[in-house]
This record gives C-alpha cells, structure tokens and sequence, in this order.
C-alpha cells in the first residue's frame, strides 16, 4: 500500500500515525541486531519504515536486502531512499526493479549527499543531477505504481545555508523547488531535522501560502548523546535554539542525562506539532529503540503492554499478497520461513484456504536454518547442554515451556506466546512424560478482540480457538496416545514420521479451521487453518530442525549429537485438533499414559 494512501486514511479516520527511519549497518552482526530491534519497534504499528540509501551508493546492494527483508518478513510498509549520486539512469531503474518485484511501492526520491570524501555534489554520466529529474523519471517510467515522497527542508538547503543561516531569497527559492517536486508527482514530504518547532510551523505555513497541499511530515531526530547531536546538527546546518545548548551544557558528559533530555524535548516538540491538527510524526530513530519509544509512550500513541493484532499473524505489507488472510498453524512459530517458501506463489489464500490456496511450497533451503547471531548465541547457552538420555531432550522442551529457556530451535519468536500462559502447566506435564511440543494453542470461546492474550482483529469483536497441540513422540507413545483418542471422538489428529510413513483418523485432503473471529459489519474471519497436505510440507522442515537446527550446535561424533539424530530418525510429528472448543479437554487424552 501507498504511505499517501495509509496516512489519508488515518487523517479521514481522526488518527495520529508515526513511522521509523534505519539506516543500513556497517557489519552483518549489526544487521541481524537491527533486524532483532526492528521487530520489536514494528510491534507497536507505524505506518511505515523507511531505510536509508547510503552516501554515493554505498550501501546500494545492502539497502536492497533490507527494504526487502523489511517488507516481507518484519512485514511493515517499507519506503526505499533512493539518491542520484553515483546512479547512472541503469542502476536506479534496477533498484526500482528491484523492489517493485519485492512488492515495495514506496520510495523516497532525493538527490543525495555528495560521495565519500568530496565536498560537493557532481551529476553522473548517464545519471540525474537532482531529486526532481529523479521524481520526474519514476512518474514518467513507472506511472502511479509507487507512493512517491520527497524531503523538505524547513531552513532551507544545507547547500544555501550560510552563517547566519539562509537568506530570504535562498529559502523562497527553496520552497519554489520543493513544489516543482511536488507537482512533478511527489505526493509526501518529510522534513529534514529540525529543533526549532516555530521554523518547522513557519515553514509549513508558508509551504501552504504557495500551494503545496500534500501532507507534510516532520522528521523528529531525539537527542541520544552530546557529541553525535553537535555531529548531526553540523553537518545539516540545524540551528539549536539557546534554550536547548543552556539545557545539554551542564550535562553533556552524562550520557544518561542527555538521553532522558532528548526524550523531554521530542516530546515537548511533537506535543506542540500535534495541537495544530498534524497527525503524523517521523521519528529518525539513528537504529536506536528506547528514546523512539519513549517519546511514543509519553505521547500516549503506545503503550508497551498492549501490542494489537490485526491478525493471530502479522499481516503481509508485500503489495502481491496484501489479501492473505488464513495460514495453516503449522508456520506459526516460524512464520519467516512460510513466507520464504510462499514467496513465488501465484495468488495467497482470502477467505477460505482449501478454495483458493497455491499448493506449490518452495523448497527448503538454508534460510530456514539461520540464525541471527544474538539468537544463535543464545540457543547455544539454552540448547547445547550434554545430552545424555531422551529424558534430557525432554527436559529441555520442559523447561522451554516452564519459562526457563526463552529460545527454541523450533521458533523464531522469542520465549513463548502470551497465550501459552493459559496452558503452560498441562504443556510441562506431557512435555515430561515425552510429548515434546512445539506449537499450540488453548481453546477459546467467545473471547473479547481485545483480550491481552489470545486477542486479535479490530475493536468489538470476539474470538475462537479450537485447542491444538503439535508434538513430536516415540512410536510407542503415539501408539498409546491414538489408543486412548479412541475414546474422544472431538480429537481429530495426523503423525507422520521422517519418512513419510503417516496415522489418521481425518481425511487426507481435510481442511479444518482452528481460529476464528466475528467482528461488526464483517463475515467471520479464519485466519489459521490445520491442512493436512501443508502438514505434509511442513514435517520436512520441522524433521530438519533436529539435526541443522539443534544436532549442529554440538561438535561432530559428539553424542549428545548421535543422540539427536537417532531420535529425528525414529520419533513421529503430531498434529492434534480438539474441535470440541467448548466443553472439550485436549490434556485428557494424554492421561494415564
């Protein structure tokens, strides 16, 4: 979707909206670090992200990869910088490529800052000389496919700022330029950093006096430490009211202090900026979370315990796949892994997944196995303990689910899901008789949309769950287990080994929807679904975790390592629906056993 679109929306709909810029890091730790940090940021619901495109092109390749990951794995609205230094018309047309076929329709046309080590901007051979040709030749080339923004600058360009700060001519000139971009077919601006709130509302007043009516952004940097606010603001020619420099001087040497001024003065900024009816904020977050979020939360547009779900899933922002709206279960904790291998697919599941889903899976491939490194380090500490006994393996899983681990091979979430909470006790019993679970859910009746823990969809709604557990067993046990499911007629369940060798008691082409919801003036809503051919796809994945997921982090000829291996070998993957959600008990089965 557009950023024009969502932000006209929120403006029809009374609501204020705030969004977060990256910048792509020098080292690939950093990367996964920002990916980590980025996660958590895109809980709270900004309108959109946007990532940096580094000096001269820089960081070209890097800032593709991101925009890409951005959109369709942390799945969040994403807007490319894109910059005419160094990009010669080909290169800039593979970038827009690029990203159109990520399903990225957002771009941020500037000019870009002179490259590495030059004092001034030089055109290309081939290339543009300035954000207008720029914007001109993606509205030209690519008609209303992309959101276009450009940048404006409330004290004009640093390029024509002096001394004692732009002449009256240099600014008016500048205004005059900026809405050349906009008739040339920009339809967003948002502002260069600014620390005086009176030059930011001058300049948009008298961006209006000349006809610009697109909606304009402030882009609010927070003060995080002394020495790299007086770098920023250097080199961007800001100007800092006095007030500001008598505030930072006695406590620049207390990195603390500054933090917890820069949250003060953001918040006292956009205070000021939102009482004249703008509703947007753009938060430069330098890759840094808590300053961002503290000023959100002082604005009271976040509150740290209440992340709302559109969606049991976070919804696709990817513009091909923007109708998906159901997902088998399975995916739930590896939910970057079902959208790698749904990537190529021709149309995504709306409505109802056995009518309209793509049955082609992509292969597994090495994606599904990396780990971001902070993540990695840590199922190295949690998961790699000698294991000498499958009574080991099980008190991992045990202590997994008691709360005392917060990794798993299984997931790519951290520690479990709020839900699980509902459930923990009965999932650490069969956990230590050897049922080994890695996803779930409670039964659910008619709860509130907004419940903090199984909650999801818009306001005034309720919600549904069928119980469900997915485990793997020993053949004995599952033996016992399918013997005493005789005896409850609302278990329906499907084990399949390593092998592809499968027990029943459903249909193979089954298709069994285990959440729901009904909201006002909607149909009901199916979002996950157990089917029994994805289950298929997904028993190979889940299989491989064993050996490329846990079994590597030991040395090879370890035993702990043989120890795995032997188990992936012989145990059986079970997917078990209690379909009776109001008086059913899924636990009772595994009584006795």
């Amino acid at each position: 979707m557009k950023v024009i679109e969502k932000i006209q929306q929120a403006e029809a709909d009374g609501r204020t909206v705030f969004s977060f810029e990256y910048f792509p890091p020098k080292t690939e730790e950093g990367v996964e670090n920002l990916f980590e940090r980025m996660d958590r940021m895109v809980a709270h619901g900004p309108s959109f992200c946007d990532i940096t495109w580094g000096a001269g092109g820089s960081t070209a390749d890097l800032t593709l990869e991101i925009a890409n990951r951005m959109q369709n794995m942390v799945c969040v609205e994403t807007m490319m910088h894109l910059t005419c230094t160094n990009m010669p018309v080909e290169k800039i047309d593979h970038a827009l490529e690029t990203i159109k076929s990520n399903g990225i329709q957002n771009v941020l046309a500037l000019r870009g800052d002179p490259p590495h080590g030059q004092d001034k901007f030089v055109q290309v051979e081939g290339g543009f000389g300035c954000a207008l040709d720029l914007v001109q030749h993606i509205r030209a080339k690519y008609g209303d496919y992309f959101g276009i923004t450009v940048a404006g600058y409330p004290e004009a360009h640093p390029d024509v700022i002096g001394e004692g700060g732009a002449t009256l001519e240099a600014y008016s000139n500048d205004l005059a330029y900026l809405k050349r971009k906009v008739d040339a077919g920009a339809d967003l601006i948002v502002t260069q950093l600014f620390y005086d709130t009176d030059t930011f509302l001058k300049f948009v007043n008298d961006c209006r006096q000349i006809g610009i009516t697109c909606p304009i952004v402030p882009g609010i940097m927070p003060i995080n430490n002394y020495k790299g606010f007086l770098r920023m603001t250097g080199f961007c020619k800001t100007k800092i009211p006095a007030e500001i420099t008598a505030a930072l001087d006695p406590i620049k040497d207390n990195e603390e202090a500054v933090k917890a001024y820069g949250v003060h003065l953001g918040t006292e900024m956009c205070k000021r900026i939102l009482a004249t009816g703008i509703k947007t904020l753009h938060l430069y977050t330098l890759n840094m979370e808590k300053s961002a979020l503290a000023i959100l939360m002082n604005l009271g547009l976040i509150e740290e315990s209440k992340v709302s779900r559109s969606l049991p899933w976070r919804p696709p922002t990817n513009v091909y796949r923007v109708k998906e709206d159901v997902r088998p279960i399975f995916w739930a904790n590896r939910p970057k892994s079902y959208i790698k291998r749904t990537l190529g697919w021709d149309q995504y599941p709306h409505g109802r997944w056995g009518d309209s889903r793509n049955p082609s899976y992509g292969a597994l491939t090495d994606h599904q196995f990396t780990r971001p490194r902070g993540r990695g380090k840590k199922l190295q500490e949690e998961w790699a303990v000698p294991l000498k006994s499958v009574e080991d393996i099980s008190e991992r899983f045990t202590n997994f689910c008691q709360g005392k681990l917060t990794s798993s091979p299984w997931s790519e979430l951290d520690g479990l899901q709020p839900e699980t909470t509902i459930i923990d006790d009965q999932l650490v019993k069969i956990n230590q008789k050897g049922f080994l679970t890695i996803n779930s859910q409670p039964a659910v009746n008619g709860e509130k949309s907004d419940s903090p823990t199984v909650g999801w969809g818009g306001p005034g709604g309720y919600v549904y769950q069928k119980a469900y557990l997915e485990l793997f067993c020993a053949k004995e046990k599952l033996d016992q287990l399918v013997e005493k499911i005789k005896a409850f007629p609302s278990l329906t369940y499907i084990a399949v080994n390593k092998d592809g060798e499968s027990f029943s008691n459903i249909p193979a082409n089954a298709v069994n929807a285990v959440t729901w919801g009904v909201f006002p003036g909607k149909e009901i809503i199916q979002p996950t679904v157990v089917d029994s051919a994805s289950f298929m796809v997904w028993k190979d994945e889940a299989f491989e975790i064993w050996t490329r997921g846990w079994a590597c982090l030991f040395p090879e000829g370890d035993s702990s390592r043989e120890l795995l291996e032997k188990v992936q070998k012989s145990y059986y993957l079970v997917s078990l629906v209690d379909n009776d959600y109001i008086h059913g008990d899924l636990f009772a089965a595994f009584k006795d056993i």
